[in-house]
């Protein structure tokens, strides 16, 4: 969020950087790779089991039920892997192998397909990768790695990428010193059943494996939690919603298939953070500094606002802690004037948090120390003010471990009624590993809502695959898509854009195209190129910068946008 009138250069240049690094990223893989194309060291024992999947999938997990075996195309024998990425899953395809301590390897296979990757984690020297953009007909891959001093297996594996289409691997060869084996891996697990149930939570339970070192639970797909025994307690759901679980028994020598699938269901109520925050809600940045916005005092704020966020509070010398002063420009003739106003919203039925970051932002949470200062200077100042909750709008990335830490911190000190939203930016949404997205997911359970800023952004990825500009309703709905699909709940999920032109340096729509975006992802109408396999009526809303810019634009955006989000089913 912008303290200037209009975001500062440096503050595009840094998006853009960010832009060019994400599909670098993309585009270029891991470092140390090899280049494609050669042959497989044809003398040399092949380590991999079912190398050619002659065998369906035997040896191989596929995240997410991604992975099948099929007749043709194949480049060798009878039968090759075809792997279909989702909106949020690349299709990886894995296998655990042992090795030797300190001792060269070749890794390849043959691929078809667009954006196929190939790679190697757990070398305990430097995991690799390699990959080809598009491959139409068969086309082998090649790379290399040394093991580690302690180095007994590594995982070997292939994958898409999110939202492309199906691709297919064969004859995939690990050549190099074989390890000890050990244990077989072991078998699925059976006997998986659901026990007490929670409006946020489920417990499972199932019958021991033998050879089992571990487990993996996996809800609707996706891999949720890691434990020791046969029982397990996952959290994080909504309430009153059904979700499927599968589990998988671990040792040294791999991960077994999947169990039978059971289906769990919440219970009514409850089911994550927000206080009192309604179903569908507005929520709006309040600048606590005067910017050529209209300058207001929080009981001037449009009644249209259900969360208003005060932005923002600063960093002090202390790592993680931070301060709030306000800012005699606002207008206030002293601090209990303002604490009136926040009284005066939550007796109106608004929320009011203290907002962490913005442009100018610095606060830092990189260790457990930070964590405990950041927690506890929130707390006070809630206390001090009475704040609701808290806003983490840090545009200069954060640590998913303790901002983790530090926000279920808070959340003991403050109870359920604590409100907790969040304002990634594009990028950091982009993808379920970005610490952004990590972190909404670990506080999925006390998390009010997620409005990601869909402006001052390039173009970027939907959760179909495709690439869309900022600036139409397609930008908005194939994004949310990526929050929606990628294990948010909906109400945990707004669309966050600018009050108007002078709100933001890029990226302003219309309200008509705010509410569009709305009426196509909660109703399925109004949609544009892209519309959603389904659609999500528990939508929480929207969210802009800022109330002042929307108070000089005469309220256009609240009169607009807040009667559409009070209005969804």
């Amino acid at each position: 969020m912008d303290r200037a009138p209009h975001p500062r250069p440096t503050r595009l240049r840094r998006t853009l950087a960010r832009l060019t690094s994400a599909f670098a990223t993309i585009a270029l893989g891991a470092t140390g790779l090899v280049a494609l194309g050669g042959t497989a060291e044809g003398a040399a024992a092949n380590l991999a089991q079912n190398p050619g999947f002659e065998s369906g999938l035997s040896g191989w997990t596929c995240s997410a039920g991604s992975g099948t075996t099929v007749a043709s195309p194949v480049h060798s024998g009878s039968a090759a892997l075809k792997a279909t990425p989702a909106g949020s899953d690349n299709a990886r395809c894995a296998q655990t192998v042992a090795v030797k301590p300190n001792s060269s390897y070749t890794l390849s296979a043959w691929v078809q397909g667009s954006y196929v990757y190939l790679g190697a984690s757990g070398t305990g020297t430097t995991d690799v990768s390699t990959w080809t953009p598009s491959a139409t007909g068969w086309q082998q891959l090649s790379t290399g790695f040394t093991t580690g001093a302690g180095t007994t297996s590594v995982t070997v594996y292939t994958h898409g990428w999110y939202g492309q289409p199906a691709y297919y691997a064969d004859d995939i060869s690990l050549t190099g010193p074989g390890g000890d084996p050990g244990d077989p891996v072991p078998g699925a697990p059976s006997g998986l059943k659901t026990g007490s149930v929670t409006s946020s939570s489920i417990d499972l339970s199932w019958s021991p494996v033998t050879g089992a070192t571990g487990y993996n639970v996996y809800r609707d797909g996706s891999r949720v939690q890691s434990v020791s025994g046969a029982s397990a307690t996952v959290t994080g759901l909504a309430a009153s919603t059904s979700y499927q679980f599968q589990v998988t028994a671990t040792n040294a020598a791999g991960e077994s298939p999947r169990s039978s699938a059971v289906t769990g269901t919440t219970s009514a109520g409850g089911g994550g953070g927000g206080g009192t925050v309604p179903k569908h809600a507005v929520t709006g940045y309040w600048q606590n500094f005067n910017n050529g916005a209209a300058v207001q005092k929080l009981r001037d704020v449009q009644d249209q606002y259900d969360i208003i966020a005060v932005a923002f509070a600063d960093a002090t010398g202390t790592p993680g802690a931070v301060d709030f002063t306000l800012d005699p420009a606002v207008g206030y003739g002293g601090e209990q004037q303002f604490k009136d106003d926040i009284k005066a919203k939550q007796a109106a039925g608004k929320s009011v948090v203290i907002s962490i970051g913005g442009q100018n932002g610095t606060v830092s949470i990189n260790d457990s120390a930070s964590a405990n200062n950041f927690a506890n200077s929130v707390y006070a100042l809630m206390r001090g003010y009475g704040f609701n909750g808290v806003d983490i709008d840090l545009e200069n990335g954060l640590n998913a471990t303790y901002m983790t830490q530090a926000l279920r911190s808070l959340s003991a000190k403050a109870g359920s009624g604590l409100v907790i939203t969040m304002a990634p930016q594009t990028i950091d949404m982009q993808s379920t590993s970005g610490a952004y997205f990590q972190t909404a997911l670990n506080i999925k359970d006390i998390l009010t809502v997620v409005n990601m800023q869909y402006y001052n952004s390039g173009s970027m990825l939907g959760c179909d695959g495709k690439v869309y500009s900022q600036g139409s309703v397609d930008f908005l709905t194939a994004l949310a898509c990526i929050q929606l699909e990628g294990g948010l709940s909906p109400s945990q999920v707004g669309l966050g854009l600018p009050a108007s032109t002078r709100g933001a340096g890029s990226g302003y729509v219309s309200p008509a195209i705010v509410n569009n975006a709305l009426d196509c992802l909660a109703r399925g109408t109004n949609c544009g190129s892209f519309k959603p396999a389904r659609t999500y009526p528990g939508l929480r809303g929207a969210m802009t910068w800022s109330t002042n810019w929307d108070a000089t634009a005469g309220n256009a955006w609240s009169n607009a946008v807040g009667p559409k989000v009070h209005g969804l089913p």
